[in-house]
């Protein structure tokens, strides 16, 4: 371009409508994909979407003790923690280049 030049308005709406529908088919693969966080070595297991649902939560009764209710919690987050960080990297395989390397929030 040159200096002075102003950007051309229609070229950059094609471009900002080219990014909402990268955007737009990169949040349906997230919603279709499910990822799972473990803890305690698969005794309990939390699957989560690319969006960041919940989809549902697995104890294995080995690890539930009336005695130790604080380790089971312990688990159970550590699981959601880790199924949290694979949607999190996840979001950002697929978002990353359908905005450009733009930092949207909430993905």
């Amino acid at each position: 371009m040159r200096p002075g030049a102003q950007p051309n308005m229609q070229q950059i709406m094609k471009q900002a409508q080219k990014m909402q529908q990268q955007v737009a088919q990169a949040q349906a693969e997230l919603a279709e994909e499910e990822l799972t966080g473990t803890a305690g070595g698969g005794l309990v297991t939390v699957v989560i979407t690319g969006l960041g649902e919940y989809k549902s939560v697995k104890i294995d009764p080995k690890v539930v003790d009336a005695d130790d209710v604080e380790t089971l919690e312990d688990l159970v987050l550590a699981a959601i923690h880790n199924a949290a960080e694979a949607q999190r990297e996840l979001a950002d395989r697929k978002m990353g280049p359908a905005t450009g390397g733009f930092n949207l929030p909430g993905f």
